[in-house]
């Protein structure tokens, strides 16, 4: 089975840049119906990039994955209309409601429910309902992450680089903090970091937006762990650039020439590991989250 490369994009300009580093499909989005995505990708975006990634024979997903209320799913009709038209190959979506008129609009989805998706059992469900793959919640471990693929019949997208989300409340924190210090400037739009208290070097960026207040985990990779991923049926990889800036391009390079290596059997995991601490953002720390434990510890 082929190894596709998933990345975000935050211009058409990146997008084509990611596309001749070795992305397969480019994942998009605004905050209306998207969580999570730099770029606030408007529908005439959208449009280019798709015409672009097509010229290639490549690519685009756009996310609907955000927390519906009554306007965004009176609004989203139009929306899934437009995407019809542009002729985009799938979305992500989470929300069954969003998910119904997905299923109207004839277009093919990822189930991606954030933390909520833990079970094989649970993708069976709307595989059912014409699913046609599954982003798994970030703090499924990758024992059970094998466990799931090996259940199902359509594939997994398991993240093997950039943050995640660890929180996530709709509420405007970082205004509400800037306004409790006396400082009315608004935190929307900006990024900010905490820290540990017993761990100064660790950085957590905090950012807010329409859709409330996101604080992200450090990088997360899996470099070291491609062959095991490859070895257990898992073969969609995910890439999320929110930190990685102008290096995101090599870095997606970088997964793409692994990738090369585990089919030819040349895989070199220090030579890899080493060039992507390299590449990799001096203020971010490379780890692997949660995706090593014991299933055990985390439950």
């Amino acid at each position: 089975m082929m190894i596709q490369l998933i990345t975000t994009a935050h211009s058409v300009e990146q997008a084509e840049a990611l596309i001749m580093a070795g992305a397969d499909r480019l994942v998009v989005g605004e905050t209306t119906f998207a969580l999570r995505h730099k770029g606030d990708w408007s529908l005439s975006a959208v449009r280019e990039v798709t015409a672009l990634a097509h010229r290639y024979g490549k690519e685009v997903t756009v996310a609907v994955n955000n927390m519906m209320h009554n306007d965004q799913i009176e609004s989203l009709p139009d929306y899934l209309a437009e995407l019809k038209n542009i002729g985009i190959d799938s979305v992500t979506a989470g929300d069954p409601g969003a998910i119904r008129l997905i299923r109207n609009a004839n277009i093919p989805y990822w189930y991606d429910a954030q933390t909520l998706v833990t079970s094989a059992r649970q993708i069976q469900f709307w595989a059912k309902r014409e699913a046609i793959g599954a982003v798994v919640a970030r703090e499924v471990t990758l024992t059970e992450l094998e466990q799931i693929q090996r259940q199902l019949g359509l594939p997994v997208e398991v993240q093997v680089y950039g943050p995640t989300c660890i929180h996530h409340s709709k509420r405007p924190l970082l205004t509400n903090y800037f306004n409790e210090i006396g400082r009315p400037d608004s935190g929307k739009q900006r990024e900010y970091y905490m820290s540990e208290p017993n761990d100064v070097a660790s950085r957590y960026p905090i950012y807010e937006d329409a859709n409330g207040t996101h604080i992200f985990s450090e990088d997360l990779t899996l470099m070291g762990k491609l062959p095991e991923l490859f070895r257990n049926g898992l073969h969609t990889w995910k890439l999320d650039g929110w930190h990685a800036g102008d290096r995101f391009v090599d870095i997606v390079g970088l997964f793409s020439q692994a990738r090369s290596h585990l089919l030819n059997t040349k895989f070199d995991r220090v030579e890899m590991e080493r060039r992507l601490a390299e590449l990799q953002p001096e203020q971010f720390r490379l780890g692997t989250g949660l995706m090593l434990r014991n299933p055990e510890e985390i439950k």
